[in-house]
């Protein structure tokens, strides 16, 4: 049995969306971002208080890309991973894990615009220097999508982790400028099993805005 511990908007949505591309029997309990994260119960499940969680067929797993190398070594058939001695293998290890070189910038930039409530918490510079960040990751994706449509050979779940991370890192960077990473965006976005795994209409989310630009903090005299 699969049961994933999923936020909406969180890291736990690329698990979500894999599963649904894997056509598998699951089941999803929704966690809130709130002190149950950091109940004894939840612990359990995930150490650091963050979701993704994942019990599988009993084990307990936490890491996100954890998740996806072993559900891809579940199903192998569906063929989103690249198992030893492929000669992708290298690359996709690499462009999987990249999600989590966006998803760092997106979330200092998350605490800043949306944990961070008072306006002299905040630095303009960090803002600045992460959105900035995110545009040199937009770049290398740019590169790598100039040799083919997706980032290794076919769709895998490398374009899973990264695109979840785009989707994220889009809150404060926008794609404009990297034409081949928008075709690429609009190409993850449009699958059925990415649309399945976006919040539903009526659920709490986590951004409240569809973009929060870098600023100026307010002269407050």
């Amino acid at each position: 049995m699969i049961t994933l511990f999923h936020s909406h908007q969180s890291r736990s949505m690329r698990v979500l969306w894999l599963l649904h591309e894997l056509k598998c029997d699951f089941e999803v309990v929704v966690q809130p971002f709130d002190k149950t994260l950091r109940g004894e119960e939840f612990l359990s499940r995930n150490p650091a208080g963050r979701v993704p969680a994942l019990d599988l067929d009993g084990q307990r797993i936490w890491e996100s890309g954890a998740m996806i190398e072993l559900l891809c070594e579940r199903f192998p058939k569906v063929g989103l991973g690249r198992p030893p001695g492929n000669p992708e293998r290298a690359d996709w290890l690499i462009w999987l894990h990249f999600a989590e070189t966006i998803s760092q910038h997106t979330a200092a930039l998350t605490q800043q615009h949306v944990v961070l409530r008072e306006d002299h918490m905040r630095s303009p510079i960090i803002m600045k220097l992460e959105a900035a960040r995110i545009g040199k990751c937009y770049a290398a994706l740019e590169a790598q999508l100039a040799r083919g449509d997706y980032l290794v050979g076919a769709f895998s779940a490398a374009d899973i982790a990264v695109g979840q991370a785009v989707y994220m890192a889009r809150h404060f960077t926008r794609l404009d400028g990297f034409r081949r990473v928008t075709q690429w965006y609009e190409m993850l976005t449009a699958r059925p099993a990415f649309q399945k795994s976006l919040p539903p209409e009526g659920a709490s989310l986590l951004y409240d805005k569809d973009f929060y630009p870098a600023w100026d903090l307010p002269d407050h005299g």
